[in-house]
C-alpha cells in the first residue's frame, strides 16, 4: 500500500516489435481472392498474437500466405482479422486482404446478420438434453465478478443473444449428450460457452465453464472426449455478402477428426 510521502521511480523497457513476423504454418484455405480468405482453423490455433502467445498464431501464417496483401486496419498485431475463435475452437473464419474489405466485412459482423446475409452456425455438443429443444438464450454477458478468466451472464452485461436447435440426443430416449446448432445474433466472448452452461447445459471438454462432467460418459466416449484438447465447439457454416461484389458467399464445414469421433462415441451408446 502507498503511504503519504513516498516517492516512487518507474524506469519503463523499451518497447518490443509489435508486428507479427511470418510463419510457415499449414492453412486450410477453403476460399481466396484479391480481396478476402477463408480458412478452416484448426483446434490450438490462436488467432492474433497475444499474452502468452508471441507467435505461432493464425496472423503469423496469413502473413507468409499472403504476404503485404493483408489489411492493416486490425492494426500491427492484428492484420486482416475481423472476427475470432476461440484457441480450441476449430472452423470458419474470413480475413480481410484489401482495407476496403475489411470495412465492409467489419460492418456485416457488428450488424450480426440482423439486416444483411451474415450467418453463422456453430455445432456443440452439450451435456444433457436442452428443454425446450430449440430456443432463444437472451441473458446480459460480462466479466465473471469472482473469476478473471471467464465470463458469465449478470444483471449488468451487455446484451448477448444466442439461437439453439437440437439435432439429436445420444441416446435418443433419454441423453447424456446433445448435438446443438447455434446460431449468433451477438459476438461476445465465449458466448455460447457461457449461454449453454447458464442454461445447465456446459460443452463437453470445456474445463473453464463445465468441469466434472467427464465421469458420467461411458468408457469409450471418455477416451474420446479425452484426445479433444478443448471444447467440443466447431464454427461449422459461415455466409456474408462479399464486401466488394456484392456476391452472397456461403461455406460449411464438417466435424474435425476428434469431434466426429466423440460423436459416434456418443452414438454408440
Amino acid at each position: 500500500k502507498v503511504k503519504p510521502g513516498q516517492c516512487f521511480t518507474v524506469t519503463l523497457p523499451p518497447p518490443e516489435a509489435a508486428t507479427p513476423g511470418a510463419q510457415d504454418i499449414p492453412l486450410t484455405v477453403v476460399y481466396e481472392d484479391d480481396d478476402l480468405i477463408v480458412i478452416d482453423k484448426p483446434t490450438g490455433l490462436v488467432v492474433h498474437p497475444a499474452a502468452g502467445h508471441a507467435d505461432g498464431t493464425l496472423v503469423n501464417a496469413l502473413i507468409a500466405h499472403c504476404g503485404a496483401e493483408l489489411s492493416g486496419i486490425g492494426g500491427v498485431a492484428r492484420p486482416g482479422i475481423v472476427h475470432r475463435l476461440d484457441k480450441e475452437t476449430s472452423g470458419l473464419l474470413v480475413a480481410a486482404k484489401t482495407d476496403a474489405a475489411h470495412q465492409g466485412l467489419a460492418a456485416q459482423f457488428a450488424d450480426h446478420g440482423r439486416t444483411g446475409p451474415l450467418e453463422r452456425v456453430y455445432r456443440a455438443l452439450v451435456w444433457g438434453a436442452p428443454f425446450p429443444p430449440q430456443g432463444r438464450i437472451d441473458a446480459p454477458h460480462g466479466r465473471d465478478p469472482h473469476h478473471r478468466q471467464r465470463f458469465a451472464v449478470v444483471a449488468n452485461g451487455k446484451e448477448a443473444i444466442t439461437h439453439y436447435v437440437t439435432d439429436r440426443g445420444f441416446p435418443a430416449a433419454d441423453p447424456i449428450a446433445s448435438l446443438v446448432s447455434c446460431r449468433l445474433e451477438t459476438g461476445r466472448t465465449h458466448q455460447i460457452r457461457v449461454h449453454m452452461a447458464h442454461r445447465g447445459h456446459p460443452l463437453l471438454g470445456d474445463t473453464l465453464y463445465g468441469a466434472g462432467f467427464r465421469k458420467r460418459l461411458p468408457e469409450v466416449a471418455q477416451e474420446k472426449l479425452a484426445v479433444l484438447r478443448g471444447q467440443a465447439l466447431h464454427a461449422a457454416v459461415l455466409g456474408f455478402a462479399h464486401p466488394i461484389t456484392g456476391e452472397t458467399l456461403r461455406f460449411e464445414s464438417p466435424m474435425p477428426p476428434a469431434l466426429a469421433a466423440l460423436a459416434e462415441a456418443l452414438d454408440a451408446v
